[in-house]
């Protein structure tokens, strides 16, 4: 593979799914500290819902890079949306643990149904967050799976 052929540019993660519940039920499992232990298998330290909280999630080390995620919330919107920045990595690394600068944002809206969850995980810069770009494809997906089943197991 050349250079040219490698694509560069920043990318986004986007799942969404339509739950069976009100937003209310679904935001209560987006924000309370023991649930989205469950549902991103990572304990957050010190998370609020609050505008400007910082907060960490703790995950592999790699290389020059110690494993944590430090995160800043940046919006709520109570029942609507909440968005964080998501930070990580070390710019000595390459692969798995590279410098990573990017914002995770949840938004609900109701449906005739229930209600949709939008999952946006964006800023992937490529080719630098290739790695992570192609391992939090797929684990966003399953996240939004636990994250339904929890909501059903909460109500």
């Amino acid at each position: 593979m050349t250079e040219d052929m490698v694509q560069t540019g920043t990318r986004a993660i986007v799942v969404d799914d339509v739950f069976p519940h009100r937003p209310e039920k679904i935001w209560a499992t987006l924000t309370h500290p023991d649930l989205m232990a469950r549902w991103l298998k990572m304990t957050p330290i010190g998370f609020e819902p609050i505008v400007g909280n910082c907060f960490t999630y703790q995950t592999t080390a790699a290389g020059a890079w110690d494993g944590t995620i430090r995160c800043e919330v940046i919006e709520v919107v109570p029942f609507e949306r909440l968005a964080y920045r998501w930070k990580g990595g070390h710019e000595g690394n390459a692969g798995y643990g590279s410098l990573l600068d990017t914002v995770v944002t949840l938004t609900l809206e109701p449906t005739e149904s229930g209600t949709r969850l939008r999952v946006v995980h964006s800023g992937f810069e490529l080719p630098r967050n290739e790695t992570a770009f192609r391992n939090m494809s797929g684990g966003w997906t399953g996240v939004v799976a636990r994250i339904r089943r929890i909501t059903d197991e909460e109500i």
